[in-house]
């Protein structure tokens, strides 16, 4: 799957991925009130407004974009309905031929890590047969549990030929608490950075590691020295926009050959129409909005590549 990830950045040469976070408040009035209209103000309603405002965006950016990351906390909070238009989501997505990176942030140890890996990346045997639950092709993991945390995830996506990004330097203010602590003469993060770079070199692509990173856009100092670190590891680079990252801040993340990153962004593409530079979209060309803020993100990204 980074085989594919990589192939469809070059195609596109757009190393950025779309976050589709939804939240109520970001969705145009005239598509929840078609929701609310066939299902009430209830959870399924809710659920119905975030998958016609995704499948929206999603048709008039996927010809962009080699990804898109969908954060499942925004669907988890509307129960099953949302879990549903979750599903619905990734599935769309896939039939774009878009990567799908599950933004699930999973953390635990043992069978509970093996059963969220099977869940989100592989197959649950039902009886005599298998079925893939949520299907994403990378998800996101929290590693402060360590390799027990970690492995059952690596052995599922070396059979699934799928792959992670595992929590490393995170965009949050307050990440330094702990991420930052130094140990032994040197900050946490660079620790489990290491640590992420060697499961990466006995689970290798073509030219990077399936095992990924997680390194926050607001933190362009550290991604430089973890960029070394990491080598042959994918970064993704959240925080980039509506968090404050831009360009000029992102060329440290990636690598010599112009890969070895995919910058995220969720709100400032999504919620793109609320912005003062596209309010001349208007609500019910939302989509569109969300288009050209993907377009002016692929040029912000690709100009400060080419100057550096």
């Amino acid at each position: 799957m980074i085989n594919k990830l990589i192939e469809k950045i070059r195609k596109t040469n757009a190393p950025i991925v779309v976050g589709l976070d939804p939240m109520l408040n970001y969705i145009p009035k005239h598509i929840q009130e078609n929701a609310f209209a066939e299902f009430g103000e209830t959870l399924e309603g809710a659920a119905e407004a975030i998958w016609q405002f995704n499948k929206g965006i999603v048709d008039a950016t996927y010809d962009l974009i080699p990804a898109v990351k969908p954060q499942i906390a925004m669907y988890e909070q509307f129960g099953i309905p949302g879990l549903v238009a979750y599903k619905k989501t990734v599935d769309y997505c896939k039939s774009k031929d878009l990567v799908v990176i599950g933004d699930i942030k999973r953390g635990d140890i043992g069978s509970t890590s093996a059963a969220y890996a099977v869940g989100h990346l592989g197959k649950v045997r039902v009886g005599s047969k298998k079925y893939a639950g949520f299907d994403e092709d990378f998800a996101t993991v929290n590693p402060y549990l360590g390799s027990d945390g970690v492995k059952p995830f690596i052995d599922v996506c070396k059979e699934e030929k799928k792959g992670l990004f595992i929590l490393v330097k995170t965009s949050n203010p307050s990440s330094g608490e702990f991420q930052d602590r130094i140990i032994e003469g040197r900050p946490l993060y660079e620790w489990v950075g290491e640590k992420v770079a060697q499961w990466g070199e006995d689970h290798m692509g073509d030219e990077y590691s399936y095992i990924g990173a997680v390194v926050g856009a607001t933190y362009p100092e550290m991604g430089k020295v973890l960029r070394k670190l990491m080598p042959k590891t994918f970064i993704l680079v959240p925080g980039y926009g509506a968090q404050g990252g831009k360009g000029a801040d992102l060329v440290h993340f990636f690598n010599e050959d112009g890969l070895g990153a995919i910058v995220n962004s969720s709100r400032g593409i999504i919620a793109a129409y609320k912005q003062e530079a596209y309010a001349s979209y208007g609500e019910l060309n939302y989509a569109d909005a969300s288009r050209k803020a993907v377009e002016v993100m692929i040029e912000d990204i690709s100009g400060a590549l080419s100057n550096r």
